[in-house]
């Protein structure tokens, strides 16, 4: 059993050495631990203070792409380099690193296929009372939109099976950590979360700069995702909007119509049939939407299919 840890780095010599300090030698159950340092286009001694704590293996990216992007470009890197699971952690210690075996062992035992460590909001001293209310509201939002029961959707420390690793695609360029929550229940894995810990803040979180900003990011990516994992449910909940009301127009119309009062009721019978033919209509797209996924669900497992070959022949 082969464990990757992987790190994304955007300058961070100032902190990277003592996470990499931290890290656990050996775990129960893991029989190989390898470092890899993924590069996020850093003008500063990131690579060498990498270098100097022994690690040597890197994925040098040639300008900052973002977070989503270096997790990314690990992912595929730890998959070639054998990795039966994959740690990911920050280069800022923000995460206890001895957590490490706990986020692991789910996975070792075979009971989850992602696994994400929950950190314990209302006691983190440096979120202020605004953050930590966002991140509640934010976890509870993902859980109703993903149907899991993540605690703390926005932590970044995580643990993957291989499998899970193979079958996952980023495509936001602002973070990962939304996206591969939907993405893997909407794909059958298995996903937990478990309770950690976390060490004082060392410098400020460089993805959130403005509050107002990161939840519009946020709520996009939420969006987005939701439409390309549940597209017939998305849209057919768009077209309930206006066909139900457009239904009980139609029979407010027919009521009067019976009665014999029907001539001053003939604007809810327009709007009734505007409703209903526009409910058709996006009903209609829901089901070409759904006919795309499916599409895109063929293409996934032929893109998992290379992946593993890549890695089987690494």
């Amino acid at each position: 059993m082969k464990l990757v840890i992987q790190i994304p780095c955007y300058n961070e010599e100032e902190t990277l050495g003592l996470t990499l300090q931290a890290l656990p030698k050996s775990i129960e159950g893991v029989d190989e631990i390898q470092i890899l340092v993924i590069d996020d286009g850093s003008i500063d001694k990131t690579l060498e203070v990498a270098r100097q704590n022994s690690v040597n293996n890197f994925v040098k990216l040639q300008k900052n792409v973002g977070l989503a992007k270096a997790f990314s470009a690990g992912l595929a890197e730890s998959i070639k380099l054998g990795a039966d699971i994959i740690v990911n952690t920050d280069a800022d210690n923000q995460y206890n690193a001895s957590d490490i075996e706990k986020i692991v062992k789910p996975i070792i035992e075979a009971r989850a296929d992602i696994v994400i460590g929950a950190r314990p909001i209302e006691n983190i001293q440096h979120f202020s009372f605004v953050k930590k209310l966002l991140q509640k509201l934010g976890s509870w939002v993902m859980r109703l939109v993903s149907s899991t029961k993540i605690a703390d959707a926005t932590s970044g420390f995580r643990a993957f099976s291989r499998e899970a690793a193979l079958r996952i695609n980023v495509f936001d360029n602002y973070t990962y950590t939304l996206e591969t929550i939907i993405q893997a229940k909407a794909k059958g894995l298995d996903i937990i979360s478990i309770p950690i810990s976390v060490n004082p803040e060392l410098r400020k979180s460089r993805l959130i700069k403005n509050v107002f900003d990161y939840i519009k990011r946020s709520t996009f990516t939420m969006i987005r995702m939701f439409i390309v994992y549940r597209p017939f449910r998305f849209f057919a909940a768009i077209g309930c909007l206006f066909l139900i009301p457009g239904f009980f127009l139609g029979l407010r119309f027919l009521y009067y119509y019976f009665i014999h009062a029907g001539q001053g009721h003939i604007q809810s019978l327009i709007l009734a049939a505007v409703l209903i033919i526009t409910g058709v209509q996006v009903g209609l797209i829901a089901v070409l939407a759904d006919l795309l996924s499916i599409n895109r669900k063929l293409l996934e497992d032929i893109q998992t299919k290379l992946k593993q070959e890549i890695g089987n022949r690494k």
